[in-house]
């Protein structure tokens, strides 16, 4: 087979349902651009049979390629191995849960043909998902844009194009704690967003609850922005200010005959705040320390049992050669 035009990344995490009609409409999405393509399936460590499918794909269809992970590591390291694996010169993102419908693709396209290196899809109604979720996504796009030092769009996820050159980049970056879009947004070059609504999964359930998220959001946090740590010195200084404040109030009342109870109550409970504070401002402190840990460890992203084509080779536990 030809080397191909585009790539689209999926992964895989327990899909049994929907693999089948992913495929279906992506192959006919990408029939319709006339050039050639892939499909990388990453399976993600799924336990409900997902993984014979994705290989009864490949068996049937040259151009899905699999790539089999000995466990599962987690949503963005899937995605990380299906960059490493493209060949595309255009590579697509999606979930295979067809939340982001596959005909999307071709505006992604029109937009990558037209010269931008970056098209991320935008989700301007978000169906069958509940006030909580929607809420909370809310608030993670904002805080996620205010505190971070790169301007990730607002309201888009990992469905996106990217042109090979910012492909190789990214490919480059291998942190461990990863946020793909911050990544995205971090190396530039000509971007623009495609606005499209988000449908609901199509069968199973979400990958992605709060737990997760809140993951997601701390990698993206401690990945992009010191603000955690600016924000410990700024409590710092005002808590100094404060206690010094409180410290002559004490010796005028004590000078004046005038503590009581009440005056030790409130100096114990303002040890117990300042306990507090500097408690969050060592797991703040830790967070970024455990992540230098990840990072010196040196470990492979992931660990790839079967790939296109090939079964478990020892040299490629990181990313393939090329």
């Amino acid at each position: 087979m030809s080397e191909p035009t585009f790539t689209v990344i999926a992964p895989i995490y327990n899909e049994l349902e929907n693999l089948p009609l992913l495929y279906s409409r992506v192959k006919e999405v990408m029939d319709q651009t006339g050039e050639a393509w892939e499909l990388i399936l990453v399976d993600d460590g799924s336990t409900d049979g997902s993984t014979d499918i994705i290989r009864d794909l490949a068996a049937q269809d040259e151009r899905v390629r699999p790539v089999i992970f000995a466990r599962n590591f987690g949503h963005q390291i899937a995605v990380t191995a299906g960059m490493d694996y493209s060949r595309g010169q255009a590579v697509t993102i999606i979930d295979a849960d067809l939340q982001d419908p596959p005909e999307v693709i071709l505006d992604l396209i029109e937009k990558w043909r037209e010269g931008y290196q970056i098209v991320y899809a935008v989700r301007s109604e978000r169906e069958g998902e509940s006030w909580f979720k929607l809420t909370t996504a809310s608030l993670f796009y904002k805080l996620i844009f205010k505190i971070t030092d790169v301007k990730i769009p607002l309201n888009t996820g990992d469905f996106r194009l990217i042109d090979r050159k910012a492909l190789n980049i990214m490919n480059n970056m291998r942190e461990r704690n990863r946020f793909l879009r911050g990544m995205g947004a971090w190396v530039g070059f000509k971007q623009i967003g495609v606005e499209y609504k988000r449908h609901a999964r199509h069968a199973g359930e979400t990958h992605y609850p709060l737990r997760k998220m809140m993951q997601l959001a701390l990698n993206a946090i401690t990945g992009f922005s010191t603000y955690p740590l600016k924000l410990i010195t700024t409590s710092g200084i005002i808590l100094v200010g404060l206690s010094l404040v409180l410290l002559v109030i004490y010796l005028i009342l004590a000078i004046a005959n005038k503590i009581d109870l009440t005056y030790v109550l409130a100096t114990w409970l303002t040890l117990i705040f300042l306990s507090g504070i500097l408690l969050v401002g060592m797991g703040i402190l830790g967070e970024y320390i455990g992540r230098l840990y990840d990072e010196a460890k040196g470990r492979p992203l992931y660990i790839v049992a079967e790939g296109p084509g090939d079964s478990l080779d020892p040299t490629r536990l990181d990313r393939p050669k090329k």
